[in-house]
């Protein structure tokens, strides 16, 4: 994580050269997996957030960035808080993963074709993330009914290895040279804007809230 003597020097560094900057994105304490909750101690995070904050107010003003921060629900209120609404959440994948979730009503034989193929990708697609899902943690595909799937997208190691593959599942061909899974998703998506429009909203709503109630407040 970046030490708060570490962030006033850069902050100083940028100031003495002239650089005009808005955001600037600490590493902090704890974990912040693709698509997933904060994994640490949230107490020992908002006193950390609270120092980088003070920090911010001092030589910028300037925002403080959550990168990685989709879905990082339980550090949202302690960040807005300390940083006083002055920060920059960093949200984008996870659009990926309501289209699943959308999917997985639609058209559940879509989303079981597409978990089995995340499971036996994840190995390799994985080393580009710093991830801790497992996969023998998540559930067998033959064990999930129809109703089941929506619930991937609420257990942490499905809902992890469904996250990283996306870029495989998106560009993975079939035998006869199109597309294994791209047009199928996207066609589904298109005849359904409705349904994922409002998997959307719900999302985003979780997300902005903490932010704007501390507004408000």
């Amino acid at each position: 994580m970046l030490r708060w003597a570490e962030h006033v020097y850069i902050a100083t560094e940028l100031r003495r050269l002239g650089v005009r900057w808005v955001s600037l994105a600490p590493r902090y304490i704890g974990r912040f997996e693709k698509g997933v909750d904060y994994i640490g101690d949230v107490n020992a995070f908002e006193a950390e957030m609270g120092v980088h904050a003070a920090i911010a107010r001092t030589l910028g003003p300037y925002k403080l960035s959550l990168h990685s921060g989709s879905d990082k629900f339980s550090v949202y209120e302690p960040t807005a808080r300390q940083t006083r609404g002055l920060v920059h959440l960093k949200t984008a994948g996870t659009s990926y993963l309501e289209a699943l979730r959308t999917i997985a009503v639609l058209e559940p034989d879509l989303l079981r074709s597409i978990y089995v193929f995340a499971r036996e990708h994840y190995e390799v697609d994985r080393a580009s993330y710093h991830v801790s899902a497992l996969w023998e943690r998540a559930p067998a595909p033959n064990a999930l009914t129809d109703a089941d799937l929506p619930g991937l997208l609420e257990q942490f190691d499905a809902r992890e290895i469904l996250h990283v593959t996306f870029g495989s599942v998106l560009t993975a061909p079939s035998a006869d040279g199109q597309t294994l899974f791209y047009d199928r998703f996207m066609e589904v998506l298109r005849t359904h804007p409705e349904a994922y429009a409002a998997d959307l909203v719900v999302h985003f709503l979780r997300h902005l809230r903490p932010f704007v109630i501390w507004g408000d407040g």
